[in-house]
């Protein structure tokens, strides 16, 4: 018998498999496909102190091996989200979710973090640091080592649940942003969030994405993700969660092997809603083929040669 389970930050896991941010809404549309509660846990919506609408249409376009998508974080609000949304979760979800918060200054992130780290159904809260610094030029958070520091640093003064830092891959060194909010006091990293990819329309010789470049997810960044993930965990200590690419068991494990403790799902949900589903039945099967007794013993085995 297989062991499928992982432990983030003292959370036990009963699978590494979680829908990540901005492919799973809250949770309600999948769990009228399928009992959800098969899933490990799942990253609900990006969630901004006041409401957003987002960014202008078009927002998607096909990005030949992926998507290119510029949703805009487009949320009702924490504080709706926490009074409305959190307590509806209840009635099909019977475990533990991770919280994705954003914010336009530090201050903003500790304000979030702090109302998130009261509600009883999150267990970890996601600090999404792709986000542009308002103070600062519009420049992302997370492109910048300080920033990334001072984020945690303020989050966790405020916030008793574990934090992780969500990294954008839009860096020179990620290993070095990684660290940096590992000494602010964060307490695992997850990465990576999209790269980024524009599509040009040929009829009309311009941009198809209204805000021109966007985000670049899909399958064709699982490369890319894989290798700043083996980076990362020869930087750190602190556990990370894989993400990027990822549509299959095996693509899973290869993360985990990589030194991810767990995983999350993103574009492949919007291409096929149970995939993940898919992906937490095939594990066990995929585990026995490739001889794995137990998730936890992989975790960075292809730094150690196991």
């Amino acid at each position: 018998m297989v062991s499928t389970k992982v432990t983030l930050s003292g959370w036990e896991l009963d699978n590494p498999v979680i829908p990540a941010s901005g492919t799973f809404g809250y949770g309600k549309e999948y769990s009228e496909l399928y009992d959800i509660n098969v899933l490990g846990s799942f990253s609900f919506k990006g969630t901004t102190l006041a409401p957003r609408l987002g960014n202008p249409q078009p927002r998607i376009a096909d990005g030949k091996v992926g998507i290119i998508n510029s949703i805009g974080l487009e949320n009702p609000g924490a504080k709706e989200v926490i009074d409305k949304k959190i307590p509806e979760m209840e009635e099909f979800f019977g475990k533990k979710v991770i919280a994705n918060v954003s914010g336009s200054s530090i201050e903003d992130y500790a304000k979030i973090c702090e109302m998130f780290s009261e509600v009883e159904k999150v267990g970890i809260i996601e600090v999404n640091v792709s986000c542009p610094n308002v103070k600062d030029g519009g420049m992302a958070f997370g492109t910048n080592e300080e920033n990334v520091y001072k984020i945690a640093k303020a989050v966790k003064e405020v916030c008793s649940k574990p934090v992780y830092m969500k990294l954008s891959p839009n860096v020179t060194d990620i290993a070095s942003i990684a660290k940096a909010a590992e000494e602010g006091g964060a307490d695992g990293v997850c990465l990576i969030n999209t790269l980024t990819g524009m599509r040009i329309d040929l009829k009309t010789k311009k941009p198809i994405i209204a805000n021109k470049i966007a985000g670049y997810a899909g399958r064709g960044v699982f490369p890319v993700a894989l290798a700043m993930v083996y980076k990362v965990f020869e930087a750190v200590k602190i556990p990370i969660i894989g993400c990027g690419g990822v549509e299959s068991a095996e693509d899973v494990i290869e993360m985990m092997l990589a030194g991810a403790t767990a995983v999350e799902v993103g574009t492949a949900n919007l291409i096929n809603p149970y995939c993940s589903k898919e992906i937490v039945e095939a594990l066990p099967m995929v585990m026995q083929k490739y001889k794995i007794q137990n998730l936890k013993d992989i975790i960075g085995g292809a730094h150690y040669g196991n």
